[in-house]
């Protein structure tokens, strides 16, 4: 970190240096000294190393950064060279109702940049356009202007997490937000701990597989040119089955951050919010090779009904925006249901992967039921777990319900011994919780 510090410090005086004489002799005829970094694998240094920009996009993105490091660093340089003040339209800068200093516009790019020189501004423009990588990758981008005003007068943005990056060095997971309606999955469990139908765990591992693989798959042997980037799976069955679970797994064993998708946070009543939920969750979320899990997808999947009237044309114009966003998305999306026949057919047809998860067998739910309870608890000798799993029909969660409700009366009784009696009653409650006939 302190290595960090010191190369943004390095970086600062050489840009300061740059500006200063395009303010005081407006030339290209200068000598740029060569900027020395200490470990190139941390924060600014390690983006360097691995982005490799030229010397004007390296300017420019020490403009768009100086002012979260120096809120008053242009202004300094402005008032160097105009101590009495005075209009200075050639350098641009914007002031905003949250800094009292100046941020950097695209003008202050071309004069900084190119200062009088037509065809360099003009080349400024364009690394500053949605084509320049810089634009892909959502690094650096110019805030859009309202019609009629010009085009480069929009402000530098240099996306957070790239200022996280190159001051932290590491990028913290994004909150649950309106603008971010995602919640981060994780857990302590192992696959271990996970039982599903074998031709569910099969399945599943060709997805791990292609997690781990797709990048060779896609780049070394070149089949990026044929198929599509990223991988589309439908996980459908009864709640409780391992469904969440299963996602959060492939994330924690590939080491891939997943998002579990609040749908009725993203699907708006008003025309055209919806897209923009969705536009700003997979903007953040591109080239992070993230796990995106939509959770209850037939809130947005669910069959598309005939165009009777304007809400549903655009219900189903938001589908389909949606379908192509994950379509184009780089790396593992799951949409997972309850009932598979809720999902619109022409929809399954973009699936690589269509995953049952099916209620879990008498031997799935007697292994769950061995490994459920914790050492603390003693199992009286009338409970016979492979009776217990064939008497009754459970899924995991349920199993796990009933689980932490005799744990927690053994604790309150303060006795640690589980009796048949005790253990069949939490069942009952547990099919009461869950309407099922007794």
């Amino acid at each position: 970190m302190n290595q960090n510090a010191t190369n943004l410090q390095l970086a600062l005086n050489w840009l300061h240096a740059i500006i200063s004489n395009r303010l005081s002799k407006n030339t290209d005829d200068f000598t740029v000294d060569t900027l020395e970094f200490y470990s190139e694998d941390f924060g600014l240094a390690g983006f360097i190393a691995t982005h490799n920009p030229d010397y004007e996009e390296f300017v420019l993105l020490l403009l768009a950064l100086a002012p979260s490091l120096q809120p008053d660093f242009f202004a300094k340089l402005i008032v160097e060279h105009l101590p009495e003040g005075g209009d200075f339209p050639e350098f641009g800068g914007v002031k905003t109702s949250n800094l009292r200093g100046t941020l950097p516009t695209g003008e202050t790019a071309q004069f900084i940049l190119a200062g009088n020189d037509l065809e360099k501004r003009l080349a400024v423009q364009m690394m500053l356009s949605s084509e320049h990588w810089f634009a892909k990758q959502h690094i650096l981008w110019l805030d859009a202007m309202p019609a009629g005003e010009p085009l480069m007068s929009g402000r530098l943005i240099l996306d957070s997490e790239v200022v996280e990056l190159l001051t932290t060095g590491v990028i913290s997971k994004p909150r649950f937000s309106m603008d971010f309606p995602a919640e981060h999955l994780d857990t302590e469990m192992e696959w271990e701990d996970l039982v599903l139908h074998p031709n569910t765990l099969s399945y599943i591992r060709e997805i791990e597989n292609w997690i781990t693989h797709n990048d060779t798959l896609l780049h070394t042997w070149g089949m990026h040119k044929k198929l599509k980037p990223g991988y589309r799976a439908l996980f459908y069955g009864p709640a409780g089955t391992g469904k969440t679970l299963t996602a959060t797994l492939l994330g924690k064993y590939t080491g891939k951050a997943v998002f579990r998708i609040d749908l009725s946070r993203v699907v708006s009543k008003y025309i055209g919010e919806t897209e923009k939920n969705l536009s700003r969750l997979f903007d953040k979320a591109e080239h992070k090779n993230w796990i995106l899990f939509f959770d209850e997808a037939d809130a947005l999947f669910g069959k598309r009904t005939d165009i009777r009237d304007a809400h549903d044309k655009y219900a189903n114009q938001e589908v389909a925006y949606l379908l192509q966003r994950i379509e184009n998305y780089n790396g593992l999306v799951i949409l997972a249901t309850n009932q598979r026949g809720n999902i619109d057919e022409a929809f399954v047809r973009r699936f690589q992967s269509i995953i049952y998860f099916p209620m879990p067998r008498a031997e799935e739910r007697h292994q769950i039921w061995r490994n459920a309870f914790p050492a603390q608890i003693d199992i009286a000798d009338d409970i016979d777990w492979q009776h217990i799993a064939a008497r009754f029909e459970l899924t995991g969660a349920g199993i796990m319900s009933v689980t932490h409700y005799c744990a927690v009366e053994l604790l309150a009784n303060q006795t640690h011994t589980l009796y048949f009696k005790h253990l069949e009653a939490a069942i009952l409650r547990e099919y009461v919780k869950e309407g099922k006939v007794i």
